[in-house]
Order: structure tokens, then sequence, then C-alpha cells
């Protein structure tokens, strides 16, 4: 086994007690999924299972609004023994200066990595001074797989780089682990700052996937994807197997939260919801029987509906389809798997199943796609319109292009809302219409929350649960 000794002289061990930080450090958000900042919750159930004995303190200091000195406080006061840091695409901004914090009032703490970006580009992270960076395999695994070898349990750890006692980084031995669906950790209400989470999607011009007004119950219900669009991190990270929970655990968990606290509908968080076709029809079916009492979204590809499931669909509760359309210029299908080569009659069909299921459709746009043209994009995002849709527009990331030794504010750049220098062929001109696609005003926020019973405001300013009817 090799001990886990960084070139700062730190050395690590975990006991019976010991306390673990697993973290989002402070930033300004490019974008907001809840379902995004869901791996926090999840990955901290899944340590308190498998460490029963240790002290695990989930933050998420972004949506929080925490301060430097609230984190320095926790830090000097807490002496973690462990600390796991989530990374995203639009996370790079405060985690450098996180780990400033931690190695000079918490120096004796190992660090893992863990996240979106880093599973698309790990290497980048060993530029940091941290000890460990997740690769692939669910979040959960890898942080769990990184405590046990700084535990000196184990002398690897699957889908995860380490750095040894002389400062060398070494690859991950094996592939990460993936779960059965039945061992993800369910987060209960009270452990979600939801609040929060009203007040960032309250501005539907930003184009976050949360419907205002109105409070979403996230659903974890499937990881993986058998599609590979190469611009997608879920492939890579969490296979191209798909796994789902069971339609029971999926209705049973949405029952007991809308007990619980004062939801008032559903977000399903799945790569392509819609993928295995007999699970959502036996979903709705269920749904339905029930009096589809909890209205619900969910993002899927056009490829994975037709007529009779959207129906089924509308019938069950769902307000809002999301699916990647990505461009109905047939010069950007180069760049895109087969199974999203759609026409706009494809589109107008789809959407004519939506409009008549009482479901919203909301079309995400990719901006600078490979063998486009900004009068592409702006005529993909008319049709959506025109046909009654919503259109989320986002910019294309090269992930090609990104390297190990890119600074900071470079790597901050493949965020799907800038274009990276050098990695385009857009003049000025251009690159202004194209930013005004994303940036400019947006006429088509929704209304959808109009479809969803709103509950009574309590004094705090949250939502009342009031009995269904």
């Amino acid at each position: 086994m090799s001990e886990l000794v960084t070139p700062a002289g730190r050395a690590a061990a975990l006991a019976p007690g010991s306390r673990i930080l697993v973290v989002w450090p402070p930033q300004i958000l490019s974008y907001f999924n809840a379902g995004h900042h869901l791996a926090l919750y999840q990955v901290a159930g899944h340590l308190r299972t498998a460490l029963p004995d240790s002290e695990v303190t989930v933050l998420d200091a972004t949506v929080l609004r925490r301060t430097w000195k609230d984190i320095g406080n926790d830090l000097f006061q807490q002496r973690y023994d462990a600390i796991a840091v989530m990374n995203d695409f639009d996370g790079i901004d405060g985690l450098r200066r996180f780990v400033t914090y931690a190695r000079a009032l918490s120096p004796g703490t190992p660090i893992v990595t863990f996240g979106r970006l880093s599973g698309v580009n790990p290497l980048f992270f060993q530029q940091l001074d941290i000890d460990a960076v997740a690769e692939n395999g669910d979040f959960e695994a890898a942080v769990l797989a990184a405590l046990r070898f700084f535990d000196g349990e184990t002398g690897t750890a699957p889908g995860v780089h380490l750095r040894h006692a002389d400062g060398s980084w070494h690859a991950p031995s094996a592939p990460g682990a993936v779960l059965p669906a039945q061992e993800w950790y369910l987060p209960t209400p009270d452990e979600i700052p939801y609040q929060r989470y009203d007040e960032l999607y309250h501005d539907d011009a930003n184009k976050f996937c949360g419907i205002p007004q109105r409070r979403e119950l996230v659903v974890p219900a499937a990881r993986g994807c058998p599609i590979g669009c190469s611009y997608c991190e879920v492939h890579p990270i969490f296979g191209r197997k798909e796994r789902r929970l069971t339609v029971e655990r999926t209705v049973d968990y949405i029952e007991e939260s809308f007990r619980t606290a004062s939801f008032e509908y559903v977000a399903f968080y799945a790569p392509t919801f819609t993928l295995d076709r007999r699970w959502t029809m036996d979903l709705c079916e269920r749904l339905t029987a029930g009096g589809a009492r909890f209205p619900w979204k969910c993002a899927t590809t056009m490829h994975h509906l037709d007529e009779d499931l959207v129906r089924a669909m509308g019938r069950a509760g769902c307000v809002r389809v999301s699916v990647g359309l990505e461009t109905l210029d047939p010069h950007g299908h180069g760049a895109l798997p087969r199974s999203k080569h759609k026409s706009q009659q494809d589109l107008e069909d789809l959407a004519g199943w939506c409009a008549q299921a009482g479901i919203e459709l909301n079309c995400f746009v990719i901006v600078g796609l490979p063998g486009t043209s900004v009068e592409g994009v702006r005529h993909t995002i008319a049709t959506v319109q025109a046909l009654g849709g919503r259109a989320r527009p986002t910019v294309y990331a090269p992930w090609e292009a990104s390297r190990p030794d890119l600074s900071d504010e470079e790597m901050a750049a493949f965020n799907r809302q800038l274009f990276v220098p050098g990695t385009h062929d857009l003049d000025a001109a251009q690159l202004r219409d194209a930013y005004e696609v994303v940036f400019g005003p947006q006429p088509d926020v929704t209304a959808v929350f109009e479809r969803i019973p709103a509950r009574a405001a309590g004094a705090d300013g949250d939502p009342v649960l009031l009995e269904a009817s």
C-alpha cells in the first residue's frame, strides 16, 4: 500500500468519529439546475451509510450564500478529517481559493474533488494542492474509494487519480464503480435548501431548468446513457448502460416527500427520461391511477418520444418535456449522433403531440455547433417559438480542446455560455450575433406554472403544505 503523504508532509487517517465535509465552494453561478447539486446530498448520505461512525457535513456554500469568512470559520473550528469538494463546469471560480483556505486553516486534511468537470478533464485538477481527483464512476463510489485510500484501507481507488508520497500522480488502476440503483441515497426534503432554489428559478428569462413560482422536488430517476453525444459528460462518467430506480421506489419517494414538505411539482433528473419506454409507461399508469396528483417535468430526446407516449405522459400529469433538439440545420448533423438528426417535420409532429397533451415543449439548442451558422440557430429557435415551444440556447463546449495546463479562467470559458477563444471561426460581428442569441432578450418565458396548483404561502415565505383533494 502506498501511504498518502503529500509534498507538504500531510498524513491522513480516518477513525471512528471522523468529521467529513462535502462541499460546493462559494462562487457566482453561471447556470442553476437543482439536479446537478443533488450529488452533494447523495454523496453525503452514501458516506453516512458506509461510514456510520463518522460525522458527515454537507454544505452548498454557493446556494446558501456563505462568505469566505464563514468558510474560514468552519474549516478552522471543525478541523475536518477529510474534505470532498464538488466541481462543475461553472464551478472553477471558487475552487482554488477554497483549497487555499483549507490548506491554511486545516493543513492536515486530505482533499478529494469530484464532479462533472473532473469527469471530462481530470488532469486539470492536478494543478491544485489536493490529494485525489475523481474521473469516472458514480460520485458516491469515487469519494468513498478515495476516503478509504486516505485511511489506509486500500492501496488504490477505482476511478480516482491519487497523489502519492513523492508528489507524483497515479492514474486510476481501474474504472470507477457504478452503483445499482437500489443503493442510491434519496435525500429527505429537510436536507436541501429549497427556498434558495426558488429564488434562483425566479427569473425565467435566465432559462434555468426550474419552473418559476412553484417548488420542485428533484427525483434522481436514472444514470448513464447509451446515446453518447460528444459534448455530454454523462456517458464518460456514468457509463453507456442506463440504471434506473424502480417505478415503485420512485412513486414512494414522491408521495413521502409531498407528505412531509410543501412541494408543488416533480422534476425527474435523468439523462434521457423516456429511454426505457416500458418503464415510462408503467410510471404514467401508476401516476394516472393515483389521480395524477403530482405535476411533473422531464428531459429526454425527440427520438425517444412518440404520440402514444406523449399522450400518456400528459394524462399522468406531465407539464413540460425538454428535448435536446440541438439544431434543425442538417449541416450540424455531423456533430450529432444519428438519433438526433431531426427535421422540421419531426419537430412539428412533436409540438403537435405536446399541445394536444397539454405539455409545454422546451427545446435545448446549441449555439456554435460545428457546421452551423448563427442564422441557422436563429431559424431553429424561431421555428420552436412559432410552434408554441420554448427554446433554451447554450454555447457549444469543445471538450476536445480542454487541456490539463489551462488556467482557471481558460477552463471556466467551457461553461456553455462563452465561446472558447481559438476554437471557433466567428468574426467579431458574428460573435456578437451569437451572444445576442444567448444573452439577449428572451421572449418565450414560460407560463407553465399556471398549470401547477399553487400552495398557500406561510409567514416565512415558504409554501404551506395543503392536503390534496
